[in-house]
């Protein structure tokens, strides 16, 4: 790459957050050469939608089998097996390109505090201890970290709280070229929440959690405060022995992302985008939450994640990026489903989108977060 074309500090600054150099020339060539497109997002072979058989209901709570899920997730707690990773990388540009997690999400209280307090609230009940690990990207990692010793960790001993972030990369035009913004510069972004994976390794936060005895790490959004660190879900996963747990939540009307479905007949998910476009996608009655229960020991390996081609409007004008997705772990490793419910005190998926969401949930946030 000709470092000269571009200001001084740019190649520093891209390496100092983990920047690949030789993949991101081989991404801008094929870009330019027409062999990255929105068509190769696509999934290749027969892709079906997927039968209730492939997943099953979390136990409502107060029945026998959520008691007894319930035990064993908390004795796991209590033995110091369970982490857990929030995704907090994001640019959050339909936020107005604040960084979500210090953002207040109700009266107080940010994003981010609200997800400590319900994490060490679980590790309290089960006599144990839950090391929490922020994933951050260049855009969110200074005011996160700060955040978090203005708040004194939010409760949270300060050497139970780990920080990595993701890596970086600069926007392409839809020919190729290096995307300028307004001010003629680079425009960086943090390449999609594939990365929470690499650069916890990379990091020494896996090895380091499982050098203490960790085994299991809950992953969830940063925005989905519906997400708790749950007894039942790390109970369920324990008792079926899978490296991945997926969570699912009944689709609405007009809901649109991510879904499992057969690809040739092994099951996984596939980000919306994704599916074929004659591929009716309300065919599959379930979506991806993005909340995930891990075997750490699975993961203590390199994937294959699908560089996907997005578009993107920055400044007025068609840029591209590339970007892999978290969820496509859920192709190469063995994976159990549980379907969970969106409403009422036991919703565990409510993502907050844009401040309009932030605004209309007010009321649900405060029955789910109580």
């Amino acid at each position: 790459m000709d470092w000269s074309r571009l200001p001084d500090g740019t190649k520093d600054f891209l390496e100092s957050y983990g920047f690949d150099e030789i993949r991101f020339e081989q991404f801008k060539n094929e870009v330019r050469k027409g062999s990255l497109t929105p068509e190769t997002n696509i999934v290749q072979g027969r892709v079906e939608a997927c039968e209730q058989e492939f997943w099953e209901d979390l136990p409502k709570q107060g029945t026998p089998e959520a008691e007894e899920l319930a035990h064993i997730g908390n004795e796991a707690i209590a033995r110091g097996e369970v982490g857990a990773l929030v995704l907090n990388g994001g640019m959050a540009t339909r936020f107005g390109g604040e960084v979500k997690g210090i953002v207040q999400a109700l009266p107080g209280k940010s994003f981010l505090a609200l997800k400590c307090r319900a994490i060490l609230k679980t590790a309290r009940a089960a006599g144990g201890e839950v090391p929490l690990i922020i994933m951050n990207s260049f855009a969110t990692d200074a005011p996160t970290r700060a955040h978090f010793e203005a708040h004194h960790y939010f409760g949270f001993p300060k050497e139970q709280v780990h920080h990595y972030t993701q890596g970086i990369s600069m926007r392409l035009t839809p020919k190729g070229g290096i995307f300028l913004g307004a001010e003629g510069k680079p425009s960086f972004y943090g390449p999609g929440h594939g990365d929470c994976l690499p650069f916890l390794r990379k990091s020494g936060i896996l090895s380091s959690f499982l050098a203490s005895g960790g085994k299991y790490l809950f992953l969830s959004n940063v925005d989905n405060l519906a997400a708790r660190l749950d007894p039942r879900v790390i109970g369920a996963h324990i008792q079926k022995g899978k490296a991945v747990t997926a969570e699912l939540a009944p689709k609405w009307p007009g809901d649109q992302g991510g879904a499992p479905a057969l690809v040739d007949d092994k099951f996984w998910i596939v980000e919306g985008f994704r599916f074929p476009p004659d591929f009716d996608q309300d065919s599959i009655p379930v979506f991806n939450t993005n909340t995930f229960t891990i075997n750490a020991e699975a993961i203590d390996r390199s994937f294959d994640l699908t560089p996907c081609f997005v578009k993107k409007k920055v400044d007025g004008k068609d840029a591209v990026q590339i970007e892999t997705l978290v969820g496509e772990i859920t192709r190469f490793l063995d994976t159990e489903y549980l379907r969970v419910r969106r409403t009422g005190k036991e919703c565990r998926f409510f993502p907050i989108k844009t401040r309009t969401d932030l605004e209309d949930g007010q009321e649900d946030l405060e029955i789910i977060c109580s």
